[in-house]
């Protein structure tokens, strides 16, 4: 008996011991304590994962919840020193019409603020995404003159926070940028041009906020591989100064200066070695007969459209400035050169329609002045007119004579009859026709001889062409 009553409260005792036993291990494997051994060599314990507490948070961890941070750090103090670096990944454009240029940056910021300290056994910093950087205060940098810009957003927002246990801050965002530059096409194609992308705080004045170059020209840097393809990119370099607004005051603000020089090669193909020969073209037609209007008057009209086509092209590519550009000189001069060998081949013809009236109108003036007279003279005397190897002295000689009008051709029948009448047409003038012929010549020798003309602008044209290009690359290369 009473050993039954001993079996009756043991059976308790291992019941209520056997739970005890299986409550342990779950609270073991709870807290993730690992105190099993396999093949006799123990495990080393892993360090507790605080992602997994239910009671650390971000929020907890950098205390963002006890702090105002509407406010700027050592609100009411001093002004609080931001560094700026950059690093450019590309130049995407350079747009001569809109004078811009797009950039695609790394834009990096550095601060301290004591708010966000934390304590750490480790003095590890600890990296977030953007969406910490809407709880917490970050400087207000925009970009001065910008026109478009964006934050990359592909597959996140490409913003990066990191924050040091001591409280320093450092914040990263890639920004695709599009800002004005103001350029001067005076040189143009043989220009270059100077942009810069300058950074200023919207709201805090140099009193509350001084932006700076964290490692002065050191921190600015570009990708080496970097290139455009009309532009060769000389060089990168970083200012800051004073910006005043007469409305809210002094501000900070940092220049990313950087130098670009066009290349010339495709503008020598494009422009300047079509409108050349377009210019030698214009002279083939000083060898070409001046007869041959066809071709001379259909070859001058060709290079003048063709000249006007160039010009067109290049002014649509390039902004309506009030000045003249290089381009410009070069184009309109060889338009000039092109139009004169048109103006040339009209002062030409128009001399040679001149000449070749003056002649008729001399042929027709000698026919009308033939004086027909009935000269009683021997037959050898007669004979020796008409073989035209009479003398002045034989021409003077028929003053005497008596003039009779023209007859009919009857009554010439019936004088020529009679062997002792004859009919001599001659003309008579006061000086001969070989004298007033030599005094033409030297008058209008040049007139005459129109291929004169065409022999010179073999000559001059070329020889200026020539002396103007000298004097162009000279000056603007």
């Amino acid at each position: 008996m009473p050993s039954m009553i001993k079996l009756l409260i043991l059976l308790p005792c291992l019941a209520i011991t056997g739970e005890c036993h299986r409550h342990g291990h779950r609270v073991r494997r709870w807290t993730g304590t690992v105190d099993t051994q396999k093949h006799g060599s123990s495990l080393k314990k892993k360090p507790p994962d605080v992602t997994k507490s239910r009671k650390i948070k971000t929020e907890h961890l950098l205390k963002v919840d006890d702090h105002d941070f509407t406010m700027r750090p050592a609100f009411g103090g001093p002004a609080i020193p931001v560094g700026v670096d950059v690093q450019v990944e590309s130049l995407d454009s350079i747009s001569e019409v809109d004078m811009d240029f797009t950039m695609t940056l790394y834009l990096r910021h550095y601060w301290k603020d004591e708010r966000l300290s934390f304590t750490s056994s480790t003095n590890k910093s600890m990296t977030f995404d953007g969406r910490l950087v809407k709880k917490i205060w970050v400087p207000d940098v925009f970009f001065v003159h910008s026109k478009r810009s964006f934050i990359h957003d592909t597959t996140t927002d490409n913003i990066m926070l990191r924050v040091f246990p001591d409280g320093h801050v450092l914040y990263s965002l890639r920004v695709t940028v599009t800002a004005a530059c103001n350029m001067d096409f005076s040189r143009f194609p043989l220009d270059s041009q100077s942009c810069s992308l300058e950074l200023e705080s919207y709201a805090y004045t140099d009193e509350d906020l001084m932006l700076y170059w964290k490692s002065g020209d050191e921190s600015l840097s570009t990708d080496d591989h970097i290139s455009l393809s009309q532009f060769l990119i000389q060089k990168f370099h970083t200012t800051s100064r004073l910006a005043f607004y007469s409305s809210t005051g002094w501000y900070n603000r940092l220049y990313i200066n950087f130098t670009l020089r066009r290349h010339i090669f495709f503008f020598l193909l494009q422009t300047y070695f079509p409108a050349t020969l377009m210019v030698m073209l214009s002279w083939v037609s000083f060898w070409i007969d001046r007869r041959a209007v066809p071709a001379r008057v259909s070859l001058g009209i060709t290079t003048v459209l063709t000249m006007s086509t160039i010009i067109t092209g290049v002014n649509a590519s390039m902004p309506r400035v009030s000045y003249i550009k290089a381009v410009d000189i070069y184009l309109w001069v060889s338009f000039v050169f092109v139009f004169l060998s048109v103006l040339e081949y009209a002062a030409v013809n128009y001399l040679s329609t001149v000449q070749d009236r003056r002649e008729r109108k001399l042929r027709e003036q000698t026919r009308s002045q033939s004086l027909p007279c009935t000269c009683g003279i021997s037959q050898t005397r007669t004979m020796t007119m008409l073989d035209d190897t009479y003398s002045e002295a034989d021409t003077n000689s028929l003053a005497g004579y008596t003039e009779e009008p023209m007859a009919p051709e009857e009554e010439l029948h019936e004088v020529s009859e009679k062997p002792e009448h004859m009919v001599v047409h001659m003309s008579v003038s006061s000086e001969s026709a070989a004298t007033k012929k030599k005094k033409s010549l030297r008058a209008i020798n040049i007139i005459q001889n129109t291929h004169v003309i065409d022999k010179y602008s073999r000559m001059i044209f070329p020889g200026s062409y020539i002396f103007f290009n000298l004097v162009y690359w000279s000056v603007y290369c």
